[in-house]
């Protein structure tokens, strides 16, 4: 029983890490310009950027400061807001650069670029502040979790069958490592099922550029909400 209980919290943290990389937003757009304009590399480096910046959010949970902007609206609206103006300031970029090819000459460049990128977005990013503000605080704390009880009925035949143990290193494992096969296929999914031309590359930076500053509208909006 412990053994099936550590398989599925391990999966059961692959499915949440999946679950915080994978939908569409500003954190994927950047991957996706990234990957196009930059290569696989490019694409990977940027969505490090994004997975150091969970680190960092899990750090601060466990130092107790995620419970300290919990209780801040001004502080949390402030971040959003900061996020809301660098996502215009990206597509303004994203869009001057739609000219430019496949390729960057200097590689090494525009990967600390992507990850910069990444990173800041990621610590602004509502969904991610959210995320470890609700479901990430959960994760941390120590519990059991019965899958088939929690979402049938407690009087379930099925009942204990999938246990996950929340509070776990295993489960913060299998959390980062869901974020890590994003990052690694979702770039390279990109970069091999494209031809490698230079018409691909103005395509993807313009609605890269579209995503930016729907988001970043977005953001500023729920910025405003939050502080007013």
């Amino acid at each position: 029983m412990a053994l099936l209980e550590s398989i599925a919290t391990a999966a059961a943290g692959v499915v949440f890490g999946l679950a915080l990389a994978a939908p569409p937003g500003p954190m994927n757009a950047v991957i996706a310009e990234e990957s196009v304009v930059g290569g696989w590399r490019s694409g990977f480096t940027a969505g490090l950027g994004a997975m150091i910046a969970d680190a960092c959010f899990l750090a601060l949970s466990l130092a107790g400061v995620v419970a300290l902007l919990q209780r801040s609206p001004t502080l949390q609206g402030a971040l959003v807001g900061i996020g809301g103006l660098l996502l215009l300031y990206f597509a303004v970029g994203a869009f001057r650069g739609r000219a430019a090819g496949f390729r960057q000459s200097d590689t090494v460049t525009a990967e600390r670029r992507g990850f910069v990128k990444a990173f800041v977005l990621a610590i602004t990013n509502p969904y991610q502040i959210l995320f470890w503000l609700t479901v990430g605080v959960g994760l941390l704390e120590p519990g059991r979790i019965d899958v088939f009880a929690t979402a049938l009925s407690a009087d379930t035949s099925l009942a204990g069958v999938i246990v996950v143990q929340t509070g776990t290193p295993l489960l913060l494992v299998g959390l980062f490592g869901g974020i890590f096969l994003w990052i690694t296929a979702f770039p390279a999914a990109l970069t091999a099922g494209a031809a490698r031309t230079d018409r691909l590359a103005p395509a993807v930076a313009t609605l890269s550029a579209f995503a930016y500053a729907v988001f970043g509208v977005l953001f500023l909006a729920d910025a405003l909400g939050t502080l007013l």
